[in-house]
């Protein structure tokens, strides 16, 4: 059953990639804002672990070569109660 199933991220990944090949499309890339919505869980629980906007953009970076700002996370950053609206 559907509800049962639940995938990993790089499952996820996996799956995507593949139907965006199917599809003749390129890879996916997501814009400061849609991408800071994506991680909004792990940004609320990092800051709740005492980690600062600016240790978190770091975290960003040193990951992904890609610079953000506190100021950043803070503008982009999705409150709990409007995140995963789709979601049952």
């Amino acid at each position: 059953m559907a509800d049962d199933i639940a995938f990993t991220l790089p499952e996820a990944l996996r799956a995507q990639k593949h139907m965006r090949d199917a599809l003749g499309l390129g890879e996916e890339r997501f814009p400061v804002p849609a991408f800071i919505n994506m991680v909004s869980d792990e940004i609320e629980q990092l800051r709740d672990a005492g980690r600062s906007d600016s240790e978190i953009a770091a975290l960003v970076e040193e990951s992904s070569g890609h610079a953000l700002t506190e100021a950043d996370i803070a503008r982009y950053y999705t409150p709990v109660e409007d995140r995963h609206s789709n979601e049952h």
